[in-house]
């Protein structure tokens, strides 16, 4: 992220605000409490058609079968004229993040634990106004080798993230 590691970035239901190091640092506590099971790491955005607009960006960490750990971070972006360039921005902050969080853990947990079909969930779907941008989306978040999910699966962005928009 392009702030200073110092500021309050990110929230949490358990604690008041946190640095990214701090997230990661909590990710990595709540993997290492039971590091033989499965672990998924979700990232997803929402926001609201407001002006300007409020993109929320949450990260989920599902231990899969056992309860699951998110954060979130709020970031003012400019108005939007139309939809398609607010889902864009949506999908960029997503895998931005994405690469951050993968790089930071990485160091925090080793090279193989996480990004195996790791995703980046988008608020977009077959049906309705946003059918157009599925593929474009899709394949840019597959061009940063991470897996998308879209509508009706893509909980990451359209319940965590949009909980908090």
């Amino acid at each position: 992220m392009t702030t200073p590691e110092n500021m309050t970035l990110f929230s949490t239901p358990n604690r008041g605000g946190m640095t990214l190091s701090e997230v990661v640092a909590d990710i990595a506590c709540f993997v290492q409490s039971q590091p033989e099971r499965f672990y998924k790491i979700i990232i997803g955005s929402d926001s609201e058609a407001a002006s300007p607009a409020a993109i929320v960006t949450a990260v989920t960490v599902w231990r899969v079968g056992n309860g699951a750990v998110h954060f979130w971070t709020t970031a003012q972006e400019r108005s939007f004229a139309v939809m398609r360039d607010r889902i864009w921005a949506e999908a960029i902050r997503s895998i931005t993040l994405a690469q951050e969080v993968r790089g930071r853990l990485e160091v925090a947990l080793g090279d193989d634990f996480f990004w195996d079909g790791n995703e980046v969930h988008v608020d977009i779907g077959t049906n309705g106004p946003t059918r157009e941008l599925v593929d474009s989306v899709s394949g840019m978040i597959r061009g940063y080798n991470f897996v998308p999910v879209i509508k009706p699966y893509s909980f990451g962005a359209s319940v965590v993230a949009d909980r908090h928009t």
